[in-house]
């Protein structure tokens, strides 16, 4: 029976399976959680005044870094392309094998290669040129090595340009270890092409106890190196020698215990000038983040290729990738040493230097030269913290602390200290993680162990930008038509008021704490629905209804500055028998349109006594006929933009001798993939920007978001009025609010009103350019700038809200960790500077958006090394496996986690010498119960040759179990707010929260209410019960649940099936057992196929008899492979990450098991290269579908592959990389395969390192194994204009045969079908 129930479900299973029709895949990283981690991807950063990390641009590079270094591109380099003039240049190694040169282009907002030097072959030899660099403090001269034996000199060319490189010394080669290099600069008053350069290396000679100090000079005439002389002395091991910058020959020369100041002037005669001991530094006074935590130095091999990626699979070693899995890669130094340092940056007379040791430990050291000699002050310890990799000064005082394998810190020096300003977000290394979509939030986020001791910590990952969410009203709010802020004065830093419409209501409340509504006292009519309101001047607000303009003059019961009356004061202003649509306020001008007839009206206000003024108006009729033409959105000041039902979008400028005049005109004419026309394109908003040059967006009533620019030869691409000669930026406002910077104008307060459609525009007008479309959902877009600059981001509001980045060269766009709100607008005042109002399930949220967190996490700090989590549902709680703590008692735990405020609820402290290796929930039952493999023996768990070590450990079984606690208090995490009038604040009753305990993971990001009411009782506590412990022949490496009431365990190379008889959770029984020929590493199951994970021989398939209880490989690993993870897809297929940085999809094939055997060898169905490691993946589900394709469906021939949703794959590495892995069906494949590999060799999108694409993603597979695409080369198409998608798409593929044709030709690619796929991608991921 249970056979039949296996072919059973393998038909099921086969016929949706990846491997059925083959296995098409998209690699996509969608998130980078390191600033000094990244090897894979390039990241400009700055840090504001606020000493805050703002990220301005990150981009993948297809390949690994190196070494990168900054080149200084001062006035004496010419540059031949004007935009490099004055920019410094990036030198970067990588393993293409090449040293590249990089630019960063504002224009395009990111960074693109000038020219690649080639050093080496690719890939990532110790004897291959491209370990090192250093680059000589003038910029003239490059030094490169290789690990060992070979060192390069290039002299870099006055003119720059792609011939950078001037001349290149004959490769020198020394039977050495290279440890640290640098140039030793000369008299810097003569030019340094004129002096020969010195490089100052230290080397380890083979076999030898002492490391040398070598001095190579470069003959420049003769064309040689030489060795000038070599400094060797009794001690320690020199690791790293620093160039003290403008000193003129000295240097600072770091050794293990102490550090020497080293006089170089007379290269030939090298001598120490001082010394210091560093393990009888100053102490520390005042204390800052102390950690009483040992830290331990992780004894990571660089050169290693994350170490045990570089070993041959012959010389496995026994230590793990950044030394997370073994006891045997943490060792402790004895002595104390240097671990980062950086100058400071500014040129003074006294150089200074602050350095941190690797107990933490901050150092000031500050070296001067006066008459008496050379004088050096060492400080006294300035900061105590958590030991950093690296350190940068940077301008303003700010240092960047970065840490390896936590978050790093932003310091400020001030009088002498060290000041704790921010931290720097670090979520590397990614040691487990748990998928869960908690509270039906609608939106999955990622619980991930990251970090190790004793920076340990359990975060929350989200996709989208991080909001913090600060109050919250009750749901009351329905029929919210629009929402505004208003200033009371244009310099106003603050908004003064909050305007509501309703359908048939609006209020004004008065912006701060309490939110007070003022609407009596603001003269505004409350029984009509706003269209739009403003600022038109200092103390004069105006509303827009649908039968009148009011201008309103608030009293001081509304505000400080209002005028001191018992009443507003109000005027109106009616059109004659007609009815206004919308309009918009600007700086001494209204703007508002009619329907039946259609009028533009242009309104003036004029003051005629105190407190008294008056709205003039003067009218144009306008033909019936024009009414499909009828401006649907207006963005105004002298020059404003409007949206007509032509469809088309107009930029006018309004001139108060020549009335309103057309500038640019940009019809908007959309067509599927089969040219037919798309409906709805409308124009629902419309905004013009300026950032660099200016454009104009537009939001579709369809839910498109279009991008317009001038003409590149159009001289109103700069947007320059002649009549007032000061650009648009500086007259130029939003809908909504006034502008701080506009400067006064004042003109007749005439009015016109203009048929904008029937005007003459053969002589003016610029036909704008389409530059970019793209679909953000179904419904209307609506713009919200999130300030009154033209150069303000925007949030984008359709089916969800989005952030419009207007910097970008095309569109680009990121959601907002939010639910799908209605309306919008930003909220300035002094408790919440950066705060935005969304209206979203009837209620009010104020949230502010967090720009100092780079990514959308939350970081509970739970101490020591948080290695595994799981999700427990029934008590909503985490359970984490934390090892390395400091603890009399216990180095290892298993705890219970609160979600929402990281608090640990329970643990279950294990022995005192053990440590947890892995658990797994496995259902006894009705319940679950947690089973948890440890080790008792200190060693390492695997032999460099890859079998088990004899080790012991011990297989535990833990119940959660509710308990009723006699204290009756409660903690209210989420309290459902009470009802209240509309005619009272709206935010009198809410739910207010700090901003760490609101975030991501908080009840209230629920979209749909189901937090209203929730409580997390302290009466309610959950418990770890001990039910079964004993002992086991091995280290418990590996667990996974089988058939819902068996599990299986690992015990080095045995592995067995096991199960609690009678559904007794105080019992297990072995039932089966199954022996590999390495170390297991992991186990999984579905359904009856079992798949594990060796060490060395990569996945084997077993079965499970259950009437014979008997285990049975049935198919093997193609190849040997490292492996690090592995889940099953179906009972076909498995998907492995192994150590070395690749993901495989391997599976077997659909003919019958029963002539199987061992030697049956899997299929590979595709891999790819990451060039990271992952040490979990999951198995997702998920659909990459538009709203929009239910409407679109049948137009451009391609469905959505709704069946292979559940066969999404999440990967998380040690970089702190998050890999999502979707599926696509074989057309889909097809189609982004040929836009791909044209984008990996046009020069716009191709990789900047100078890597082979294919070469690179192909790395540690089979020759001629299938490629899964790589996503983040495909999300380049979408940050292009539509000239270059199409440039792009016409290129010709040549030789490449990334694609195949076959005998045909190859057709046309269609713009509009690639851009809506990779949309869906976009769509889904963000």
């Amino acid at each position: 029976m249970a056979v039949s129930e296996e072919e059973c479900s393998n038909a099921k299973s086969r016929s949706s399976s990846p491997s059925a029709n083959g296995a098409y895949y998209l690699a996509k990283c969608v998130l980078r959680g390191s600033v000094v981690l990244q090897e894979t991807s390039i990241e400009l950063v700055i840090i504001d005044d606020e000493g805050i990390v703002q990220s301005i641009c990150e981009q993948p590079v297809f390949g690994t870094i190196k070494d990168l270094a900054v080149i200084p591109w001062n006035d004496k380099f010419h540059a031949r392309s004007p935009q490099m003039q004055g920019k410094d240049l990036l030198a970067v190694l990588s393993d293409s094998g090449k040293l590249s040169f990089l630019t960063f282009c504002r224009e395009m907002h990111r960074f693109f290669p000038l020219t690649h030097v080639q050093l080496s072959n690719p890939g990532n030899s110790r004897q291959q040129l491209g370990r090192m660099l250093a680059v000589d403090s003038s910029g003239c001269f490059i030094a490169t090595s290789a690990y060992v034996d070979r060192l390069a000199l290039f002299s870099l060319s006055l003119s720059g340009g792609s011939d950078i490189i001037d001349k290149k010394c004959p490769e020198a080669n020394y039977l050495w270890y290279h440890m640290s290099m640098c140039f030793i600069s000369r008299d810097s008053s003569q030019p340094s092409k004129e002096h020969n350069p010195v490089l100052a290396i230290i080397l380890n000679r083979r076999g030898a106890l002492l490391n040398e100090l070598l001095l190579l000079g470069w003959n420049i005439r003769e064309h040689y190196i030489n060795v000038i002389s070599v400094y060797v002395e009794a001690g320690p091991i020199a690791h790293d020698i620093l160039e003290v910058p403008h000193s003129n020959g000295f240097a600072f020369l770091f050794r293990v215990g102490d550090a020497l100041l080293m006089d170089l002037r007379d290269a030939h005669n090298p001598c120490c000038v001082y010394r210091t001991s560093l393990n009888f530094l100053p102490t520390v006074v005042e204390e800052q983040n102390f950690v009483e935590e040992p830290y331990r130095v992780h004894d990571v091999d660089d050169d290693g290729l994350f170490n045990v990626a570089a070993c041959a699979l012959l010389e496995l070693r026994d230590y793990d990738p950044m030394c997370i899995d073994s006891e045997g890669g943490n060792v402790k130094s004895t002595s104390k040493y240097v671990c980062s340092w950086s100058w400071e940056p500014e040129i003074n007379k006294n150089h200074r230097m602050i350095f941190c040791i690797d107990t933490g430990e901050f150092f000031m050291i500050e070296i001067s030269f006066d008459i008496e000699g050379l004088k050096v002050n060492l400080s006294d310890c300035l900061y105590k913290g958590i030991p950093c990799k690296s350190l940068l000064w940077v301008d303003g005082g700010f240092v960047a602390a970065i840490v390896e394998m936590g978050d790093g810190i932003v310091l400020k020096v001030e009088n002498g200290k060290l000041l704790h300003k921010s931290p720097i977000q670090n979520i590397a290394p990614i040691l487990d993680m748990s998928v869960v979509d908690y509270h039906d939030e609608k939106r999955d986020q990622m619980y991930a162990c990251c970090g190790v001791a004793p920076e340990g910590s359990l975060r929350i990952i989200r996709s989208g930008i991080s909001v913090e969410k600060l109050l919250r009203t009750a749901p009351i709010y329905q029929g919210i038509t629009g929402t505004w802020t208003l200033r009371m004065k244009v310099t106003d830093l603050y908004h003064s008021f909050l305007v509501l419409s309703f359908v048939e209501e609006t209020r004004v409340l008065s912006v701060g704490v309490s939110f007070a509504d003022v609407t009596d006292s603001v003269g505004f009519q409350p029984d009509v629905c706003t269209l739009a309101c403003g600022l038109v001047g200092d103390g004069l607000l105006v509303q827009i209804h649908q039968t009148a303009v009011q201008l309103c003059l608030p009293t001081k019961v509304a505000h400080a500055e209002g005028i001191p009356l018992s009443s507003p004061v109000c005027t109106s202003w009616f059109p004659d028998n007609m009815s206004i649509s919308l309009g918009a306020v600007g700086h001494d001008l209204i703007v508002v349109s009619t329907s039946n007839p259609c009028f533009l009206y242009i309104l003036g206000v004029r003051l005629l006594s105190t407190y008294h003024y008056e709205v003039l108006s003067s009218s144009n009729f306008v033909d019936d006929n024009h009414a499909p033409a009828l401006p649907v959105g207006v963005n105004i000041g002298n020059t404003f933009v409007i949206g007509t039902h032509r469809p088309s979008v107009e930029v006018v400028s309004f001139l108060p001798d020549e009335g309103l005049k057309v500038l640019a005109s940009g019809t908007i004419s959309l067509t599927n993939t089969l040219g037919t026309a798309i409906s709805g394109c409308i124009p629902q908003d419309v905004r013009l920007v300026l950032v660099d040059r200016s454009y104009v967006l537009s939001g579709l009533r369809n839910g498109m978001l279009l991008r317009f620019e001038w003409p590149p030869a159009s001289s109103m691409s700069s947007l320059q009025l002649p009549c007032y000669g000061f650009p648009i930026d500086l007259c130029m406002e939003n809908t909504g609010g006034g502008l701080s910077n506009m400067p006064a104008t004042t003109f007749d307060p005439q009015t016109c009103a203009v048929d904008v459609m029937s005007k003459t525009m053969d002589d003016l007008p610029v036909n704008l350019q389409l530059i970019a479309t793209r679909r953000i959902g179904i419904t209307p877009v609506f713009l919200v700038p999130l300030s009154d600059s033209l150069d303000a981001d925007m949030i984008a509001l359709s089916d969800r809200p989005w952030l419009v980045q207007t910097a970008s060269h095309s569109l680009s766009f990121t959601s907002i960790s939010f639910q799908p709100s209605t309306h919008a607008t930003p909220v300035c005042s002094a408790e919440c500077p950066k705060g935005i109002l969304f209206v979203a399930d009837n209620s009010l949220h104020l949230v502010e958006m967090v720009h100092s967190k780079r990514l959308n996490v939350q970081k509970f700090h739970l101490g020591g090394t948080p290695r595994k989590v799981l999700y427990h549902s029934e008590s909503r709680l985490l359970l984490v496996m934390r090892t390395e703590l400091s603890n009399d008692t216990s180095s290892s735990d298993i705890c219970c986690v609160d979600p929402l405020s990281g608090s640990v609820v329970s643990s279950f402290k294990l022995e005192p010498e053990e440590t947890g290796k892995s658990m797994e929930l496995v259902r006894v039952g009705n319940e679950q119960v947690l089973v948890v493999g440890t080790s008792l023996s200190s060693g390492p768990a695997i032999m460099p040759s890859g079998e088990a070590e004899s080790t012991k450990g011990r297989l535990i079984v833990l119940c959660l179990e509710h308990l009723q606690n006699s204290d009756s208090g409660s903690m209210t995490f989420c309290s459902k707010a009470g009802s209240s009038s509309q005619r009272t604040s709206p935010f009198r009753e809410v739910v207010g929260h700090t901003a760490e305990q609101l975030s991501s993971s908080s009840l209230c990001s629920s979209p749909d209410g189901s937090c209203d009411g929730v409580k997390l009782e302290e009466t309610e506590v959950w418990q770890l019960r001990l039910a079964y412990a004993t002992k086991w022949p091995g280290m418990a490496l590996a667990l996974c649940p089988y058939l819902d009431h068996y599990f299986l365990a690992s015990a080095g190379s045995t592995f067995y099936v096991c199960g609690f008889p009678n559904d007794n959770p105080q019992r297990v029984r072995k039932l089966a057992i199954a022996r590999t020929r390495f170390t297991i590493i992991s186990l999984t199951a579905y359904f009856t196929r079992i798949a594990v994970g060796d060490c060395r021989d990569g996945i084997l398939f077993y079965s499970y008899h259950e009437d014979t209880r008997k285990l049975e490989q049935v198919y093997c690993d193609p190849s040997q492979r490292l492996v690090a993870d592995c889940v099953l897809m179906d009972v076909d297929t498995a998907v492995v990450s192994d150590r070395k940085g690749s993901i495989a999809l391997l599976s077997c094939s659909n003919l019958s098991e029963r002539n199987a055997s061992p030697e049956c060898n899997l299929t590979l169905s595709c891999a790819y290269y990451m060039g990271e490691i992952a040490m979990s993946i999951k198995k997702g589900s998920f659909s990459y579908k538009l709203p929009a394709d239910d409407v679109l469906i049948g137009c451009d021939g391609f469905g959505v592959n709704i069946d292979a949703s559940n066969n999404t794959i999440m990967a998380s590495t040690l970089l702190g990389s998050i890999i999502v892995f979707i599926p696509l069906t074989r057309e889909e494949h097809e189609l982004l395969e040929a836009v791909q590999a044209r984008l990996v060799v046009h020069p716009l999108t191709a990789p900047i390192l100078g890597n082979d694409h294919r070469e690179f993603r192909s790395r540690e597979n089979q020759v001629g194994a299938p490629k899964m695409l790589d996503g983040d080369v495909l999300a380049q198409f979408l940050e292009l204009t539509s000239v270059q998608q199409e440039a792009i798409l016409s290129l010709p593929l040549g030789q490449l045969d990334t694609v195949k044709t076959g005998s045909k030709s190859p057709l046309p690619i269609p713009v509009n079908q690639v851009v809506q796929l990779l949309e869906r991608v976009h769509y889904a991921l963000n």
